[in-house]
């Protein structure tokens, strides 16, 4: 487990320094994108194709890319492919549900497994596919704007979602580079943890969804709960089948998200469900001393929750 990070350094640093702090920050990830690209590399005679995992608000999308980049450095050019191109139509027959009888979306049964596993094996052996396209409009794939894919020499494939180390994918591709990518790092005050990493990832999810995908701080607390169990179902407990583990999280991004995530949870009304939780997270936040975020580089993975960056999601 990653070594926390302490509150009071982060605020000295984030008052005295933000700059520095924040470049020091980007420096470290950056050293860890790079030493897994290189771990990458380094499994390229085995197998072409790298599994790329996490939960919600991890980074993935992100990280992926900058991994890609970081792999061209190496003379390797890298393709990245969401495992939500392969979800399923949504059918009431067959559409995985939750004990509530809602749709569970976090269910590995969304998705096209037979579909990915003969993809991965007929892109190891060089073969064109088809990748899928899911028009999340229409709730069901368009085979219209599905898109070649044929892996040339000194190329590979990142297949990056949630369910990218879950049985029915990893086992059947035991040489493929397995990555698991997560906020790690607690926050502690002390001897105390003072800011909970899965909060991290919470607030990187209010503020995404609230800015990028029109859905408010209520609505994405509403759906917390669901996304928490399915975590607990289908991503944790493959984690450790991962080739590395990498922490997503960065000690000076809570001073960056603060005010973003504060003005959106004072939104929720008081009488929600889970509401109890944000009790502790709100005055938790105002622990901490702001950053501009003007300061967060543009390749940075802050950018994907709160936008400026220069990759796409």
């Amino acid at each position: 487990m990653p070594y926390p990070y302490d509150i009071n350094d982060i605020n000295a640093r984030a008052a005295k320094n933000p700059r520095g702090f924040a470049e020091e920050c980007e420096a470290i990830y950056n050293r860890k994108v790079m030493e897994a690209a290189a771990s990458i590399q380094e499994r390229i005679p085995l197998s072409r194709v790298v599994f790329l995992s996490g939960p919600s608000g991890s980074g993935k999308t992100t990280t992926a890319q900058k991994i890609c980049d970081a792999i061209k450095k190496l003379g390797i050019y890298a393709h990245t492919i969401s495992l939500d191109k392969y979800f399923l139509e949504r059918n009431p027959e067959t559409t995985p549900r939750t004990q509530d009888g809602e749709y569970d979306f976090e269910s590995p049964y969304c998705l096209d497994l037979k579909l990915l596993n003969e993809h991965f094996h007929q892109l190891e052996r060089g073969a064109e596919v088809m990748i899928p396209h899911f028009c999340f409009n229409l709730q069901k794939p368009d085979p219209d704007k599905a898109t070649p894919l044929k892996l040339l020499k000194d190329e590979i494939v990142i297949f990056e979602g949630i369910h990218a180390l879950s049985d029915m994918l990893a086992d059947e591709h035991p040489d493929a580079f397995k990555l698991y990518i997560s906020a790690r790092s607690d926050i502690i005050s002390g001897n105390e943890v003072c800011f909970k990493r899965t909060w991290t990832r919470l607030i990187r999810r209010i503020v995404r969804d609230s800015f990028f995908r029109g859905q408010d701080a209520l609505a994405t607390l509403k759906m917390w709960a669901n996304v928490r169990d399915g975590e607990k179902l289908y991503i944790s407990p493959y984690k450790y089948k991962a080739d590395l583990l990498f922490d997503s999280s960065m000690a000076y991004e809570v001073p960056v998200m603060k005010e973003y995530a504060a003005n959106a949870i004072k939104t929720i009304p008081e009488d929600t469900g889970r509401f109890e939780e944000l009790r502790s997270v709100l005055p938790a936040l105002m622990s901490f001393e702001k950053l501009d975020p003007k300061l967060v580089p543009k390749d940075s993975i802050l950018r994907e929750f709160i936008g400026g960056g220069i990759y796409e999601h």
